[in-house]
């Protein structure tokens, strides 16, 4: 893993061929998957083969897509002219530093297709060809394509220090939609796409499954705090309705972050309750097109208006945050049926979410906070020596930057902050965003994952720090395999989870467990102090 060079090849990039090497790429998607949600040229192919089974006529409609896509997004054409290749985008890609492969260099990327654009929509590219950059659309280029625009996590890093405002992340979201045409999308993302549009969940999670899960875990719940916490399903006339991804529902750690979200809300009273059928705030439509991103955005709306509750509390999740800010109220709103949200607590008018009528759960709780509205006990979490990595569409695409952080100072008491250059806007990215955290890539994972990985290593060996905090499902279902291979004994962990090990209920709760099941540091005292006692008498004896 840590045999690579950051340098370029003798050869052009147009002349050095595209190597496909196992744990670098996905699976190819099923036909079914593609099928279900009407997408076109469903058919047998692997990505391993040298034969990918394209119909007859795809070089024209790679073509007329790229036109569709000029015509209908002014920023895709605009992003294709205005590149001047300064290179300040070059290193800036966690998967060029963890690869040290030149193409993966944002500016190269886009070249990628850059390229092709040039040969057939510009006039110096039609008649100077290769003069100018400009290269003919072969089996080989859209491979090509397939192998690298799969290897972007759509983080916008690069995009934070390119002069001239490119998003990388936009590219590579043509780059995709146009391979989907082909039927050229990988499993791990038609696959949680299919779910989604069938079940309402990326993991086709069905509704007596989703009640069991919670079931179990309010049963853990009631061994830490002695109480039963019942959140309602499907309920009718609630004020809010808590849309979660469906990470937090099935897999640790997520669904520790779950309980949290729920212990904190049967606390105050809040009149909420869940859905199982708008199951998931994610969208892997985001990583096929924009069109698909729509159709399962959509739900969340459909079903606060069923409900007819008042606004939408969402969960920690990072692309499910990007697409409510930047995307929803242009794609399913406006939401005139439901109300700015305002907490039932502190009376606190949300004016960010006037529009989407959603708020993100840490300005819910940062806001309780503020306001003293939670009895916090931040010694539960003494055992935890606490970093924050910002999941990068909370960061860079919502600005979600303070909260977090504030959260975690008040129920926390060790808590440490990565170098500056890898945190807030300028974040890396866990690796395996953008439906890249399946199991057949893996090397490209751990790679991609490194840059993070070192910011972790950094303020383990300086401050001690043993577990990353995250308010992303992705991020939770992605680092400990990413931490356990980099910085082994290094936690993940939601910050709802850290918020619940550090809520008093009550003057009778004198918790002994955390939410993992595992002794709190005051428990541990105490028992140390008894067995002292114990020592001494026996001594004394």
């Amino acid at each position: 893993m840590l045999d690579y060079e950051l340098g370029c090849t003798p050869h052009s990039w147009m002349d050095t061929p595209t190597e496909f090497r196992e744990g670098m790429y996905c699976h190819a998607a099923k036909p079914k998957n593609l099928e279900v949600v009407g997408l076109p040229n469903a058919h047998e192919w692997s990505s391993s083969e040298a034969d990918w089974n394209l119909p007859a006529n795809w070089k024209e409609i790679v073509l007329e897509g790229m036109r569709e896509r000029m015509d209908k997004y002014r920023s895709f054409r605009l992003f294709m002219d205005v590149c001047v290749r300064c290179g300040a985008c070059a290193d800036k890609c966690h998967f060029y530093l963890g690869t040290g492969d030149p193409k993966n260099m944002p500016v190269v990327r886009a070249e990628l297709m850059r390229s092709v654009y040039r040969r057939y929509f510009t006039t110096s590219g039609k008649v100077l060809g290769p003069l100018v950059g400009a290269r003919d659309l072969t089996e080989d280029v859209l491979k090509e394509w397939w192998y690298y625009f799969f290897q972007c996590t759509e983080c916008r890093r690069c995009s934070a220090f390119c002069p001239y405002g490119i998003d990388q992340a936009e590219i590579t979201i043509m780059g995709r939609e146009i391979l989907n045409l082909l039927g050229l999308n990988t499993d791990w993302i038609a696959g949680p796409v299919a779910n989604c549009y069938m079940k309402g969940n990326h993991v086709g999670l069905e509704p007596q499954t989703i009640l069991g899960n919670v079931e179990f875990m309010m049963d853990d719940l009631e061994d830490v705090t002695g109480r039963r916490f019942e959140p309602t399903f499907n309920r009718k006339g609630a004020e809010i309705l808590l849309v979660v991804p469906s990470g937090d529902l099935y897999a640790e750690p997520g669904t520790f972050t779950f309980m949290g979200y729920v212990m904190l809300l049967e606390h105050l009273g809040i009149d909420y309750t869940l859905s199982t059928y708008a199951s998931e705030g994610g969208n892997f439509g985001f990583f096929t097109s924009n069109e698909m991103a729509k159709r399962l955005n959509a739900k969340m709306y459909a079903e606060a208006e069923r409900l007819g509750v008042k606004w939408i509390l969402g969960g920690e999740c990072g692309h499910m945050w990007r697409l409510v800010n930047q995307y929803m109220d242009t794609w399913n709103g406006p939401a005139d049926f439901l109300e700015q949200p305002v907490s039932p607590v502190t009376g606190t008018v949300f004016a960010n979410a006037a529009s989407t009528k959603m708020v993100h759960i840490t300005e819910f709780t940062a806001d309780l906070i503020y306001h003293g509205k939670l009895k916090l006990d931040p010694s539960r979490n003494d055992h935890l020596v606490v970093t924050y990595h910002d999941s990068c569409n909370t960061a860079r695409a919502m600005g979600l930057l303070e909260e977090p952080r504030f959260i975690i100072k008040n129920v926390c008491n060790n808590f440490y902050e990565m170098p500056e250059e890898t945190i807030r806007e300028k974040t890396l990215c866990c690796g395996s965003g953008s439906g890249l955290n399946a199991g057949e890539n893996m090397e490209l994972r751990l790679r991609g994952g490194l840059p993070r990985a070192e910011a972790v290593r950094t303020v383990r060996d300086a401050y001690g720090v043993n577990t990353l905090a995250n308010i992303c499902a992705l991020d939770r279902a992605s680092f400990p395999a990413l931490m356990d291979y980099w910085v082994p004994g290094t936690r993940v962990t939601g910050v709802h989870e850290l918020v619940a090990n550090a809520l008093v209920l009550g003057d009778d709760d004198h918790r002994t467990l955390d939410l993992r099941l595992e002794e709190l540091p005051s428990a541990r005292a105490a028992a140390a102090d008894d067995a002292g006692a114990g020592d001494e008498e026996a001594n004394h004896g």
